[in-house]
């Protein structure tokens, strides 16, 4: 007979609000180990509040830049992406006596969708009305043990970091890409209108970018993990990490361009701009960043036309690499303004084109 699925949901009872709960559920918290304890913020009975915090506790800031469809930022979807690509399994949360019905529904949906087991810390003897009328369709256990809950539902404490003997970095210094210098390129490239299967990338109008080290990417990936809570310009600057594209041709990125299984991308330029039409190796350090994008397409009202970046989306990419401290290279020292130049390099290229066209136009003197 095969062993009975524990329910996905459980309620633990705390029936004198007992400190050792709270600790102990928040000393589990650890994402790398697929472990999240939510803690709500008190005197608010907003679902986005709700999915705000629940943002937070993954790490990321609440608010996500952009315009979006009737002023509703989709929050919620922000967060159900991230848990759906990050290796999360267990959400704890805590203060559950005092969620509505609607804020409770809202975490049982995305549990549904995620398939991660939801832990419900009530901080009294029984179920109150408003948790026990949510939870009427939902298959949960009750657990009034802490010893039970401990073992079975908190999860073990998360471990601390080792010691590092190498020297700490500045929080923020700079990182220089230079294969970001063409990501406010002048070219214009235009998305498929049909069905496009793409060959692989074959670089032939550009030098292909150099490869990340394993540091450098990284880096990278902590810093855009920590910067944004959008998934879809998160994975922009990732995919223009290892694609070398500009934002036009990120542009063309539909959701079904992302093949998690063969972990390529692929990009299209049907004018042949660049390189055409073409696919691209996802490395895999990427590929959390394009599952969240495409979940997130999926799931947010209007924003299933673009993969990695809209057309009303280039400042606000900008603004998030900035923020990550990542720039293409710079002027010398002597000719920087104070702010980060997105095109030097691509002006410099436009000057010196001009001064060989003129040279070529002038008459020579008699």
């Amino acid at each position: 007979m095969p062993p009975t699925m524990p329910p996905s949901v459980a309620v633990v009872l705390d029936p004198g609000d007992d400190a050792i709960h709270t600790h102990t559920a928040l000393a589990a918290h650890h994402p790398p180990s697929g472990r999240i304890t939510l803690h709500p913020g008190p005197g608010s009975t907003s679902e986005t509040g709700l999915a705000h915090d629940l943002l937070a506790a993954l790490g990321k800031p609440p608010l996500l830049p952009g315009r979006f469809p009737a002023g509703r930022q989709p929050a919620w979807e922000a967060a159900t992406a991230w848990i759906t690509a990050l290796p999360i399994t267990r959400l704890t949360v805590l203060r559950a006596h005092r969620l509505t019905t609607r804020r409770t529904m809202r975490l049982l949906q995305m549990c549904a969708l995620t398939g991660i087991r939801l832990t419900l810390v009530c901080h009294r003897p029984h179920l109150p009305a408003a948790l026990h009328q949510a939870l009427q369709t939902a298959d949960y256990a009750v657990i009034a043990d802490f010893q039970a809950a401990r073992r079975h539902y908190y999860g073990a404490t998360a471990p601390v970091p080792p010691l590092v003997d190498e020297p700490a970095r500045p929080a923020d210094r700079w990182l220089t890409l230079p294969v970001l210098e063409r990501l406010v390129s002048y070219d214009s490239p235009a998305a498929c209108t049909g069905p496009c299967t793409p060959p692989p990338i074959v670089f032939r109008h550009r030098p292909p970018p150099a490869p990340l080290t394993q540091q450098t990417a990284r880096e990278i990936a902590r810093r855009l993990a920590t910067v944004t809570a959008h998934p879809r310009l998160a994975a922009a600057l990732t995919a223009a990490s290892f694609t070398g594209g500009s934002f036009q041709q990120l542009a063309t990125a539909r959701p079904g361009d992302y093949d998690d299984a063969a972990a390529s991308l692929a990009l299209h330029d049907r004018a042949r701009y660049t390189d055409g039409c073409a696919t691209y190796g996802v490395p895999p350090w990427a590929r959390a960043f394009l599952k969240a994008a495409v979940c997130f397409a999926r799931l947010a009202p209007g924003q299933d036309r673009h993969l990695l970046a809209g057309p009303h989306d280039r400042t606000h990419l900008l603004r998030v690499a900035e923020a990550a401290r990542l720039r293409p290279p710079q002027p010398p020292a002597g000719q920087r303004t104070g702010r980060i130049q997105w095109d030097w390099r691509e002006r410099q290229e436009a000057q010196r084109y001009d001064t060989v066209l003129t040279r070529h136009q002038t008459p020579p003197s008699p």
